[in-house]
């Protein structure tokens, strides 16, 4: 029973750590009681199949974790109406499962190396887990510990040095520390060895926070010029009107809410994801020829120097199979096609500029491994609400620029408002603000929404470029280079969104190293594992040699 309850104390103490709805600070204690769990089971319980206890349990507190801060999923709807069974069961068990398996390889590490060494390797492994999950196909890395502060920009300056991979290291060795504390103390109950740790850990909290409030109160980055920004906020139920109202209908209702809300110069115009055409796509060789695109034209030529930047759906054929991509597919007449999730920068007189979404939303955007997964699973994915395809990307980021002004805008889509390290490649490329596009509409009235709009505060400190978002039905906002929300709107309005964005041409050292303690968790993980290794291959017995046998004659 003792154990039970370490498990639900650390699954609350995760759970209520998570924005928008929680108080992060209890996230520096949140593993303790897994710690301890490991630690007793490991060490004085009678217990006799510990790994799979140890295991059950942490899974116990992983599943409650994850139902609690994304069980929000359970909002997204099948095209008939129904609850999306793979939408809510695929990320909660799925994630739970891992972050159970990472766990379990603590356990054996420390099992095998002692308790020093395993919270090393505890701290790296956890690392390589978050870094994995910010690049393979199943990604999911909403949960990553750095996320826990998105709602207080004023401790969490410093991710403009070491981003949001480097809260959660800095998470990570506050409770490795406080776990550490603990056990010291009850070993040997010794009040100076308390105060001093205590002390450390304590500093250890307070001192990055105290360095960003630093910086926050000091914050005196230059811009280089201005833009007008206007972001549209349609509130296009995607259940109930996107795929059933005409495509023109859709474009009319967009431009006359950016004609009734234009005062004075508008530099930009921006709209949210897939705002056109509804339902189908638009064919990416027909651009120039679009009904909807040209009839955009023609509201921009009534507003000089103004440009619209929005999603879209898009396709390309190819009808030279040998020319098709590797994500395309095959339609019923035979002919290959790729399907985007995309950005449009629209000017009068000029070819529409495209961006495809890099990173997709796994089993409803892109089948992850699919030549792998595919001939096994089917249409299997497809029965639970995911997909049997995927969609085609960019590898490279965009920046949409224009001869009219400064600005030099990221065409940020969506999910991938979620990867610090990815969306510092567009400020490589030049962007001196971010747009972002998204609908978030298909959870409804949830957490969903609010989080993702929370997490592109961390993008705004890491790359310390001003971010203009624009959302379906909201939450669209102005956020500073500081984090701060300057305006925002309220979800289910139609309405918009106006703000001067200050453009930024310095890149961080973020921008410029990326998840750099990521990188070195690797290594010191490898290091730990090679190192395990060379020690079992020492401490193996040696074989005795054989004695000569004498046969007697």
């Amino acid at each position: 029973m003792k154990y039970i309850i370490l498990s639900l104390l650390s699954a609350v103490l995760l759970s209520i750590s998570w924005p928008t709805y929680g108080i992060p600070f209890f996230i520096f204690f949140a593993l303790v009681p897994l710690l301890i769990l490991e630690h007793d089971i490991s060490n004085f319980s009678k217990i006799k199949r510990k790994g799979w206890t140890i295991f059950g349990l942490t899974y116990l507190c992983f599943v409650i974790w994850n139902i609690v801060t994304t069980g929000w999923l359970y909002g997204a709807r099948n095209p008939d109406g129904s609850h999306s069974l793979f939408a809510v069961v695929f990320p909660v068990l799925f994630n739970s499962f891992f972050y159970a398996i990472v766990f379990q390889c603590y356990h054996w590490y420390k099992k095998a190396q002692g308790t020093y060494f395993g919270l090393v390797f505890f701290v790296a492994i956890w690392m390589v887990w978050e870094k994995l999950h910010l690049s393979w196909e199943f990604t999911w890395p909403w949960l990553n510990l750095g996320n826990v502060f998105a709602d207080y920009p004023q401790f969490i300056q410093w991710y403009d040095t070491l981003g949001s991979t480097g809260g959660s290291f800095w998470i990570l060795l506050v409770n490795v520390f406080a776990f550490y504390t603990l056990r010291i103390w009850e070993a040997g109950r010794k009040r100076k060895s308390l105060i001093i740790n205590s002390s450390v850990l304590v500093a250890g909290i307070a001192l990055p926070m105290l360095i960003s409030v630093g910086q926050y109160k000091n914050f005196d980055l230059k811009p280089t010029g201005t833009v007008n920004v206007l972001m549209l906020q349609p509130e296009l139920n995607p259940y109930t009107e996107k795929y059933s109202k005409d495509s023109l209908t859709i474009l009319n209702d967009l431009l006359t809410l950016a004609e009734e809300n234009s005062k004075g110069q508008i530099d930009y115009y921006i709209g949210p994801e897939t705002s056109l055409p509804g339902f189908g796509s638009i064919s990416e060789t027909g651009f120039e020829e679009s009904e909807l695109l040209n009839k955009t034209k023609n509201f921009l030529s009534k507003h000089p120097k103004s440009v619209l930047v929005t999603g879209i759906s898009s396709h390309r054929f190819y009808p030279n199979e040998n020319e098709k991509s590797k994500t395309a597919y095959q339609t019923s007449q035979g002919i290959f096609v790729d399907s985007y999730n995309s950005a449009v920068q629209i000017i009068p007189n000029q070819k529409v500029e495209v961006y495809h979404k890099g990173k997709l939303v796994p089993g409803v955007e892109i089948f992850p491994y699919i030549s792998v997964l595919k001939p096994l699973l089917g249409n299997a994915m497809l029965n639970l609400g995911g997909t049997t395809a995927s969609l085609g990307i960019d590898e490279k980021r965009k920046v949409f620029t224009n001869t009219f002004n400064k600005g030099k805008m990221a065409p940020i889509i969506c999910y991938e408002s979620i990867y610090g390290e990815f969306v510092t490649d567009y400020v490589k490329e030049g962007a001196n603000f971010l747009g972002i596009m998204t609908n978030d509409s298909w959870w409804g009235v949830t957490q969903g929404h609010k989080q993702l709009m929370a997490y592109a505060r961390m993008r705004a400190i890491e790359t310390r470029r001003e971010i203009a978002r624009s959302a379906n039905s909201g939450i669209s906002a102005h956020i500073d280079a500081r984090g701060d929300v300057l305006g925002d709107t309220f979800y289910g309005d139609k309405t918009t969104l106006f703000a001067k964005v200050n453009l930024y041409e310095h890149q961080t050292f973020y921008t410029r190293t990326g998840d750099l303690l990521s990188r070195i968790s690797i290594f010191i993980f490898g290091f730990l594992v090679f190192y395990n290794w060379i020690k079992k291959y020492q401490n193996r017995k040696p074989v005795e040699p054989m004695k000569k046998i004498v046969i007697k004659r």
